[in-house]
């Protein structure tokens, strides 16, 4: 919004500093915009949340004896607190993003559709005595529809055209470089890469039936780390935390992609108005950042599944725009490795006679259960997250 402000100040002789067009700042101010948004209105936020009686459900004494016993204290904390989160991240997008890219509205769309998901799903476990929220096949559902329609728009040249015409919003293009020139690619072929992390070159490229296969793997992407994110958040801080460090790391790669002589020297793919992500990560971070402030042991409240289901779906559509699913799946190890342990606990009690593999899932739970103070785990699940994200941002260099 203050972009087009500035243009049409510009454009009346008025002169404005250049500094703000700038994407490097536009992040920093995005960032700010959103730590203090949280930071100032998380109080009064909370204290809304009280009044209104928004306390978390914990699991039952039947279901997790000794973690419903070390959780107790947490019953009455409110959650939903991915509202405060949330909004932060929209007020920021409407000052500093550039509301003529289509980057600003597919990350919008994926902020408002998987927010309303999570919320309404909080809302049916509040309201509802011993309801566990939405059935997980609609839930599900939602969230498949959604990716399919971003899927959509990025493999079917059709229905690029279609939102262009009717939206005036342009399908982003890409560049590759090699030593004599520079090709330009369409929205649909860049986007049928597939990119590994220390490689040059894609290691996939989809074509014709392979589409399909693809398809599925963008719906993986966004619905995964949605639901990812989700399972990760059941210490104080501890979702909060790698996220934080993995928007960061996905922001380098979306600001490097949009600079074309850094994506030169990089040897990597050039995406025209991809700083527009960056800017939205370093918002996704700042509010996530001023929200540890309150959800840091002892939490004073927690995301939800308002925040997580949101927050997580947004590191899945800035990986699938930028071509950096895998780094996402590198920089967030946490996340892979927490939904692997519930969907290894899941089978092995199916498939080996009710057998756990671990003590309790996700796997954060299961460190509380071999006696780890909750601060401790939270600590090292952190510098774990910062090691794998140090890994992805070495591997720009390291190909």
């Amino acid at each position: 919004m203050l972009l087009i402000l500035f243009n049409w100040l510009s454009s009346l002789g008025v002169k404005v500093p250049m500094v703000f067009s700038y994407f490097s700042t536009r992040m920093i101010l995005a960032a700010v915009t959103c730590l203090l948004f949280t930071i100032f209105l998380g109080p009064s936020f909370i204290k809304k949340l009280y009044e209104l009686k928004i306390g978390q459900s914990i699991r039952s004494a039947q279901e997790c004896p000794l973690l419903a016993e070390l959780h107790e204290k947490k019953k009455d904390t409110p959650t939903m607190g991915g509202i405060l989160i949330l909004s932060a991240m929209l007020v920021s997008l409407f000052l500093w993003m550039d509301l003529t890219n289509v980057f600003t509205w597919l990350l919008m769309l994926c902020t408002v559709v998987l927010g309303m998901i999570g919320a309404v799903d909080d809302y049916y476990k509040l309201r509802y005595k011993n309801s566990k929220g939405i059935k997980p096949k609609k839930k599900l559902l939602f969230q498949v529809l959604f990716s399919t329609l971003v899927s959509l728009y990025l493999l079917a040249p059709s229905f690029q055209s279609f939102i262009e015409k009717t939206t005036s919003l342009k399908p982003p293009i890409a560049k590759t470089f090699s030593e004599k020139r520079v090709t330009t690619l369409s929205t649909t072929k860049y986007s049928s890469m597939l990119y590994m992390p220390f490689m040059k070159q894609p290691l996939l490229e989809f074509k014709g039936a392979l589409l399909f296969i693809l398809w599925l793997f963008l719906i993986l992407v966004i619905t995964g780390t949605s639901n990812a994110v989700n399972l990760t958040d059941g210490l104080d801080g501890l979702a909060a935390g790698c996220i934080i460090m993995v928007a960061i790391t996905l922001a380098i790669f979306a600001f490097l992609s949009n600079h074309m002589e850094l994506s030169r020297y990089l040897n990597i793919l050039y995406i025209e108005g991809s700083g527009e992500i960056a800017v939205y990560l370093l918002a996704l971070s700042g509010a996530a950042l001023g929200f540890l402030w309150f959800n840091g042991y002892p939490a004073q409240v927690f995301m939800g599944d308002t925040g997580s289901l949101g927050l997580g779906g947004i590191l899945g559509l800035s990986a699938i725009l930028i071509k950096r699913e895998l780094i996402l799946a590198l920089a967030g190890m946490i996340f892979v490795v927490e939904t692997l342990s519930v969907i290894l606990q899941v089978l092995s009690y199916k498939f080996r006679n009710k057998k756990r593999i671990f003590l309790c899932s996700p796997l954060h739970h299961h460190f509380e259960y071999k006696g780890w103070p909750e601060t401790k785990v939270v600590l090292r699940f952190w510098i774990i997250s910062l090691l794998f994200c140090i890994i992805a941002i070495a591997s720009l260099k390291f190909q």
